[in-house]
């Protein structure tokens, strides 16, 4: 018989669930020094376990992943912005909606995409080029956002945001910290809640009917056979191939039937939101980081100058960007996007020598497997070249997870990568960022791992 699962003791008749609400992070931490790499949380009603040792892992998210859905609180509160999308769907759906998206993703079409996001950043860049010197104070998370916003549609859907990059990104902001404050309050298992017309319900809807309305007019333009290109208002631009065009051209293998306007807009919110805010942390911790380590950002500058000179940075340069990768990882492996990942056990399991009732919840959190002591030398230091091939080798696949792992790993994790290369090379090689003095950094993790005061930086010229 399995010995019983830890479980943090004296939290009284909740347990953890208003400290968690509070500060999920250290309160996940303390759990796990206190009882291990397996931990059976109170969070009132709901005992999830969390598991945070490399091969409980790789077991829920791999060896064993066809007993573990996303039957959680955390992803049915997610379908009430995303619906059916690829992030959150399952089964026959997710696999007919991977097969109609993987291609936008193959290396050809990436390649194409290089171009338009050194575009994009260089773009930025001139705007800050007209603001006065030195730029003061900007919130890079805010910068990060919109470029990264401009990119994905851009990319994905041939679209130009211009004025609607700013509205598009608060919306984002206000689903992540609305579903967010549901999944982790006692009246979250209460479906009938979220129709309520609560203050906080209505501005929900209200900016996922915003952008709705914006979405099926690419829709309706595209359907419509309209090759013109569309306001900047209206997110338009000409069919190009994109993903858009490729998931409206789609069918089924087996009735040859067509999206349906539902998963069309399920699928377009999901890699919209997605496929922009994971970066845009990503980026935003990596100039934080840097700011802090300034050595490590003199070395990214010298790499920089030798790889690129005044050029922009191109796909053919990624080579010749080695440290500007590893400096990126290592900002995901100390502030993950992705800091959480829940799952729910179809039928009864063992993790670590624990039993796993069925339908009892599983917790993983790449942010603390991270920082595992057990496979990571100095967890809490900033230190690139621990990715360096000689001192990576050996090291458990699972032990770092930013994108996920197994079948459901992130689809655009390929793309995010040279994404987030391509814009750090052009930012370093025109700017020098610097975190403002005495501003807080706080973390804020909702959907994504954020800044809750933001990022401010200030911007001076190379």
């Amino acid at each position: 018989m399995p010995a019983p699962v830890p479980t943090p003791v004296g939290r009284g008749l909740f347990g953890d669930v208003f400290r968690f609400r509070r500060e999920p992070l250290p309160t996940l931490f303390r759990a796990w020094r206190e009882c291990g790499d397996v931990v059976r949380l109170r969070f009132g009603a709901v005992n999830p376990h969390l598991v945070l040792h490399p091969d409980g892992v790789q077991h829920v998210l791999q060896t064993n992943a066809r007993n573990y859905d996303k039957q959680t609180r955390g992803f049915n509160k997610l379908k009430l912005a995303l619906g059916e999308g690829l992030l959150t769907s399952e089964g026959a759906l997710w696999r007919k909606q991977r097969r109609a998206i993987q291609p936008a993703f193959h290396k050809e079409r990436l390649e194409g995409f290089a171009a338009i996001m050194t575009e994009a950043a260089a773009s930025m860049l001139d705007g800050w080029d007209k603001r006065r010197e030195p730029l003061d104070a900007l919130d890079i998370v805010e910068e990060m956002t919109a470029l990264t916003l401009d990119i994905i549609a851009r990319t994905m859907f041939s679209a130009e945001l211009g004025a609607d990059s700013k509205s598009l990104a608060d919306m984002v902001t206000l689903a992540g910290r609305h579903i967010n404050s549901r999944i982790t309050s006692l009246t979250g298992m209460l479906d009938f809640w979220e129709r309520l017309p609560t203050p906080a319900n209505r501005r929900f809807w209200a900016a996922l009917r915003q952008g709705d309305g914006l979405i099926q007019k690419v829709i309706e333009r595209r359907r419509g056979g309209d090759a013109d290109p569309l306001e900047a208002s209206e997110l338009g631009g000409e069919p190009r191939g994109d993903l858009l065009s490729m998931l409206m051209a789609s069918r089924d293998q087996e009735t040859g039937e067509a999206m349906s306007d539902q998963q069309l807009r399920d699928e377009v919110v999901t890699i919209f939101s997605a496929g922009h805010e994971t970066t845009a942390q990503a980026l935003t911790w990596t100039f934080y980081l840097l700011s802090t380590h300034p050595e490590a950002e003199q070395r990214l500058r010298d790499e920089v100058r030798a790889a690129l000179g005044d050029a922009p940075p191109s796909l053919a340069d990624l080579p010749r960007l080695g440290y500007a990768a590893r400096v990126i990882k290592e900002a995901m492996r100390l502030f993950p996007p992705a800091w959480a990942i829940s799952r729910r056990a179809e039928a009864e399991d063992r993790i670590g020598g624990y039993r796993i009732p069925a339908q009892g919840f599983v917790l993983l959190c790449p942010y603390l497997t991270h920082r595992h002591p057990d496979f990571w030398e100095n967890p809490e230091g900033f230190d690139p070249d621990r990715f360096l091939p000689e001192r990576s080798q050996g090291q458990h696949r699972f032990a770092y997870v930013p994108f996920g792992a197994g079948a459901r790993m992130c689809i655009g994790s390929n793309f995010a990568m040279m994404e987030a290369q391509l814009v750090l090379a052009s930012i370093v090689q025109r700017y020098r960022l610097s975190l403002v003095p005495g501003h807080p950094v706080e973390l804020e993790p909702l959907i994504t791992l954020r800044s809750r005061t933001g990022m401010r930086m200030t911007a001076v010229a190379q």
